[in-house]
């Protein structure tokens, strides 16, 4: 997975949740991958920026939502080396992704990993539609 990355596997991705108080910064370097919660204020030591609500940036990890369809009707935003983006995005939507491996668990915790953050994620993306659906005015 890491080698479909090529050069962009020691970018460091600042992803910042706008509902969030905290961002996270990423390298995806294989073993020596690091993921981070930091300060807003660092985005500036990134390669590149990745701005959405919470539940969309963890949807496009699952596969959920399309990132195209997001960045154009300007949900997510992108910024720095946009190439390395689109790197991480094919890689990740070929690995098929599940929590458990962005973890690093197997077996019997694998799957209950991914099913509690899963359903949780599902959850959360049902509170947040019917939240919007009563805060949308009247037509």
């Amino acid at each position: 997975m890491f080698d479909r990355l090529g050069e962009h596997r020691t970018a460091c991705y600042f992803i910042n949740p706008v509902d969030l108080a905290f961002a996270f910064a990423v390298v995806p370097d294989a073993e020596r991958s690091i993921v981070r919660v930091v300060r807003k204020s660092e985005a500036a030591t990134s390669s590149v920026q990745i701005r959405g609500p919470i539940l969309t940036l963890l949807s496009l990890l699952d596969g959920t939502l399309d990132g195209d369809a997001l960045f154009f009707s300007r949900i997510i935003s992108i910024s720095g080396r946009t190439e390395a983006v689109l790197a991480l995005r094919n890689t990740i939507e070929d690995a098929e992704l599940r929590p458990a491996d962005l973890l690093g668990l197997r077996g019997f915790l694998a799957r209950l990993a991914d099913t509690g953050i899963l359903g949780a994620l599902s959850v959360a993306r049902q509170m947040a539609n019917r939240n919007s659906r009563r805060e949308a005015p009247e037509a």
